[in-house]
């Protein structure tokens, strides 16, 4: 029982999502959930059988085709139509873990019990969970207005026997899937289609994905950060609280309490210093590292929001006896968080480069690129080539994509979030970012190496000394880049308490 989790109206946070996603959780409905999800279907199945007033996207088409009138007898093939038609998506495949993490929140949409589905449909997709069955889905297609519309009509494909899912490591197709596990096709009722196509959960899942990833490259940034300004032999006092508390902002002031307490038990830090200055890319690392934190906070607020919301259209009110079509489908809120994480994690890059480029030129007894015998090695010359590439790289990502609409829908739909866009671009520059600390470290690492006999703090000793059980110290040119990759395996393998990350 202890590895279920009961699917309700209870919001979720990011401590229950973190443990539900690594801990491999099963998931159920509750009783309540159950008893939403009925009650809603059985007042559409009586609306539809009493009334001959045209519903949008119950008894119409759809989009532009909304004022076509659909015959209660064509309702079924309505349905199964809009899934096939929508599925265009193309580009690569979403990451597996991801798709699972939209089926997830699809579900939780859906048990609020205002998208008029069956529970049968609600049941398969917990079913499709829980054995591990991950639709294949594309990343391009979504214009983040309608829901996400090619995304989610790939994911749903399989509920009728259609598209391509992973199933114990292979490819199969929807057809086969269900001759496998001896499933009938869901037969899709009137509301279904448009139900399991519009909503948010495409770009919610992605953006539940890179808040955790964010939050723990936050953590790494100022870890890897203090162990640069050990290395180049930085000072203490720009962490002083004093100077943090007069300019109040929290993400700066958390930094810099987290740096200090770092650094509790150095030698290094504590050791006469010649210089009075750091360079910004040290001295500042609490504004800058900070000023991407209160960002993140910001942006983990939207998602949370979003995914403990109802997100497809119409929305059905029993109680109200109302069947209301309105826009919460419209991605515009996670668009412009999507673009603000972009910005914000692109800088926590950009510092970490700079302290890169710092720590190889030679200065405050530093040998030249962190090698013994420069000039007849090269050292880390390069590593920092491949981080100023990836910066760049990500200033180009960082442009934002809620500032873009296209029409479409013959006019129908005639401004759009591009937040599907604005969140794959956000996934490529959290991923560069991983890759640009990963080269901090291995420079820090091979600096640190030059302050023997001196110490930094014990905590992070220890850390240095996990580091080095997979990437040893240098002495001599070798080929660096299976250095760098397994130096980004030894970040994603890291565990960090969440109460650290969201503390």
């Amino acid at each position: 029982m202890d590895n279920i989790h009961y699917i309700d109206s209870k919001a979720l946070d990011f401590e229950a999502l973190n443990q539900i996603i690594f801990t491999n959780k099963k998931l159920a409905l509750s009783k309540n959930a159950i008893v939403k999800i009925k009650k809603c279907r059985k007042y559409l199945d009586e609306k539809i059988e009493n009334t001959r007033k045209p519903i949008y996207g119950i008894n119409t088409g759809f989009g532009s085709l909304c004022n076509v009138k659909i015959e209660n007898d064509n309702l079924r093939q309505l349905q199964e139509n809009l899934v096939m038609s929508h599925a265009c998506g193309t580009g690569d495949e979403v990451p597996k873990s991801i798709v699972k993490l939209m089926l997830f929140l699809k579900i939780k949409s859906l048990s609020y019990g205002h998208s008029g589905v069956q529970l049968e449909t609600v049941e398969r997709l917990i079913d499709f969970y829980n054995h591990d069955i991950i639709p294949v889905v594309y990343t391009q297609g979504s214009l983040g207005a309608s829901g996400d519309l090619a995304p989610l009509a790939h994911l749903s494909l399989p509920l009728i026997g259609l598209g391509n899912v992973y199933y114990k490591n292979e490819c199969i197709s929807g057809a086969e899937l269900l001759q496998k596990l001896q499933w009938k096709k869901i037969k899709l009722k009137s509301k279904e289609g448009l139900a399991l196509l519009n909503g948010t959960q495409f770009m919610s899942a992605y953006g539940i994905h890179l808040i955790l990833k964010s939050f723990k490259l936050s953590y790494l940034s100022d870890l890897i950060g203090t162990l640069s300004l050990e290395a180049y032999d930085g000072r203490i006092s720009p962490f002083n609280e004093l100077i943090h508390f007069i300019r109040p902002h929290n993400g700066q002031i958390k930094t810099a309490k987290r740096i200090q307490s770092f650094l509790q038990g150095s030698e290094l830090i504590e050791q006469p210093k010649e210089h009075v200055q750091d360079p910004y890319s040290f001295r500042c690392i609490p504004q800058v590292h900070g000023a991407s934190k209160d960002a993140l906070v910001y942006c983990k607020k939207i998602f949370l929001t979003e995914i403990n919301s109802v997100t497809d259209n119409p929305n059905i009110f029993v109680d109200s006896d109302e069947i209301i079509s309105g826009g919460n489908f419209h991605g515009q809120p996670l668009a412009l968080a999507f673009d603000f994480l972009s910005i914000a994690m692109a800088e926590i890059g950009s510092i970490s480069e700079r302290r890169t480029f710092q720590l190889i030129s030679g200065q405050r007894n530093l040998p030249p690129f962190l090698v013994k015998n420069p000039g007849l090695n090269s050292g880390f010359m390069i590593p920092q080539y491949t981080a100023a590439s990836i910066v760049s790289a990500n200033k180009q990502l960082a442009t934002p994509s809620s500032v873009d609409s296209i029409v479409s829908s013959n006019g129908q739909e005639d401004h759009v979030s591009m937040g599907a866009n604005a969140a794959t671009k956000a996934k490529q520059i959290v991923d560069n970012v991983e890759t640009i600390l990963a080269i901090e470290l291995l420079n820090a690492s091979q600096a640190l190496h030059f302050r023997a006999p001196l110490k930094t703090s014990p905590f992070l000793e220890a850390f240095i000394q996990m580091y080095r059980n997979e990437v040893p110290f240098i002495e001599n040119d070798k080929v660096l880049q299976p250095e760098i990759k397994k130096t980004i395996a030894y970040l994603k393998n890291l565990t960090i308490d969440t109460e650290e990350l969201f503390d």
